[in-house]
């Protein structure tokens, strides 16, 4: 898993949110991965108007941020499977997703 320096410990099951459907609709990780690496590619050509380096890199942007937060999705649902209190109980609640 990736570090995370805003948490220090995992997050409590209660504390665990659902992301909510909208945020889930756009491309896939794979697909937001792919299509940054054409990103890349295309502005390290350097051939480019500013304006359209300029479109390339908002789009590289919001598809960064997408895929991030469904890393962070995943990050929380393998916190919540692998949760356990002070006691080494595991602790079990019904999947939200």
């Amino acid at each position: 898993m990736r570090p995370r320096a805003d948490r220090g410990t995992l997050c409590a099951m209660s504390d665990a949110v659902p992301l909510p459907e909208a945020d889930l609709r756009g491309p896939s990780f794979e697909e937001a991965t792919r299509r940054l690496a054409q990103i890349v590619a295309e502005l390290e050509g350097g051939d480019l108007p500013l304006d359209r380096s300029l479109e390339l890199f908002e789009e590289g942007v919001r598809l960064a941020r997408g895929a991030e937060d469904r890393l962070d999705r995943a990050e929380r649902r393998i916190e919540e499977l692998l949760a356990v209190d002070a006691q080494g109980t595991p602790q079990v609640r019904e999947f939200e997703g």
